[in-house]
């Protein structure tokens, strides 16, 4: 990385905190109505249409309907850029990316808008009015958030040159919404030239942020297996094949791959989260059925996993006379952050965050998540809003039945991506 990104920026921090701590109360409004009405990935109907009317009341341009539910809002700023100076130095925004001075660029914001198939426990006035149905991961929050983004650029445009693109995004828990809304274009026309997005997070406290360069979030794989063995009288094993044997020489077995065939710099997961077999205690199963989970931050082990998983499968099978059926499937790639534009959201928290424990830079999850689609076609950072609040009973993990967050996070969101921008166009 070239150039680094000052302190000082374009706009009044002290006006611009003010402007949005008074949007608290519509932030609040707006993520507890969404919560209200949750919806599963790519049946965001209520969701798209309260974005929507939120967007047209404000005069903001947006069009609906990508990828089933999707909405790109633009926000086109009405401050002149400066002129160029054919003598300054080149700024590089990534490792693959150089510009001279550019005119007009165009930032995406990105925020996903599903809910998970949760039956909500929490007792609260605004707990889910769909039966299990529930936003127990903090998108309710992001869509408030982005809406609350949105509404303050849009009266602000004198204060910015360039574009902003607002992406509220469909089916991020699955099967997975971001790489629709590329192929429908998000990306073009205008052409984005960085992308930045949060998730709120109750891995940290409140009032800190987790930012860093490289792997943030991991990538996600998962897999089938069916054990084809020889039922039988549990009093008779010879006379069988037993698949829970099999199957459960195979659980262990792949645990070794992590272990002895993963480079122990890389760090990667193999997790077998279902396994079903039997009808009796004294009938030896035929089948077996398991499925799985695999997680790693390295893309050159894309495909290593399946590879060797099904040859673990392969090597049990034929040596306890047993016969398989295996699937697997590649969900998201890493998240893997632009170091220029890690390097931007960093400056920008530094201002921002004002708690003792302030900025994580090292902070990473074997979670994964399909912004890293966004992340291989742009430059861009994705990065962690703590949420956390003990003292209020606010901490329970993400996709719990008892998942809900500290609402005073919706604010520090929507200052953090305005400052985003601010930075990013002008610099």
């Amino acid at each position: 990385m070239v150039s680094t990104f000052p302190n000082s920026t374009n706009i009044d921090l002290s006006r611009v905190r003010l402007a949005i701590r008074s949007l608290q109360p519509q932030l609040v409004e707006w993520r507890r109505r969404l919560h209200q009405k949750p919806e599963l990935g790519f049946q965001e109907k209520l969701t798209a249409e309260f974005v929507s009317q939120k967007l047209q009341e404000w005069g903001i341009e947006h069009q609906t309907g990508i990828a089933e539910t999707g909405i790109v809002a633009i926000i086109r700023g009405e401050k002149q850029p400066k002129a160029s100076n054919p003598k300054s130095k080149i700024v590089r925004l990534s490792a693959h990316d150089e510009v001279q001075n550019p005119k007009s660029k165009v930032l995406a914001i990105r925020a996903d808008m599903d809910a998970l198939p949760i039956q909500e426990q929490n007792e609260v006035a605004y707990r889910s009015q769909h039966d299990g149905i529930m936003h127990a991961c903090g998108h309710d929050g992001h869509t408030a958030i982005a809406l609350g983004t949105a509404y303050y650029l849009q009266q602000h445009r004198q204060d910015f040159a360039g574009t902003v693109k607002m992406i509220f995004q469909p089916a991020e828990e699955g099967p997975g919404g971001a790489k629709p809304m590329i192929d429908a274009g998000v990306l073009k026309n205008p052409d984005v030239d960085a992308i930045i997005g949060l998730h709120l997070w109750n891995n940290l406290p409140l009032g800190t942020l987790g930012v860093r360069a490289g792997a943030l979030m991991a990538a996600v794989e998962t897999f089938n297996c069916t054990i084809f063995g020889k039922g039988g009288h549990g009093a008779m094993p010879h006379q069988t094949v037993d698949s829970v044997v099999v199957a459960a020489q195979i659980v262990n077995a792949l645990q070794t791959i992590v272990a002895r065939n993963v480079n122990p710099i890389d760090s990667a997961v193999v997790t077998v989260g279902e396994l079903h077999a039997g009808t009796k205690c004294n009938v030896i199963a035929d089948t077996a059925r398991m499925s799985g989970t695999v997680r790693y931050f390295n893309p050159a082990l894309r495909g290593f996993f399946s590879q060797r998983i099904e040859q673990i499968i392969a090597g049990v099978c034929q040596s306890f006379g047993a016969n398989y059926d295996f699937q697997q499937w590649e969900l998201y790639p890493p998240t893997i952050n632009d170091a220029g534009i890690a390097e931007l959201v960093r400056s920008v928290a530094e201002e921002v965050v004002e708690t003792p424990v302030g900025i994580v830079p090292e902070c990473q999850t074997m979670g994964g998540e399909d912004m890293s689609y966004f992340l291989q076609e742009v430059p861009g950072c994705y990065f962690f809003l703590g949420s956390a609040n003990p003292e209020k009973n606010l901490a329970y993990p993400h996709h719990h039945p008892r998942f809900d967050f500290d609402e005073t996070a919706l604010a520090m969101g929507v200052e953090m991506f305005v400052r985003c921008v601010d930075r990013f166009l002008h610099q």
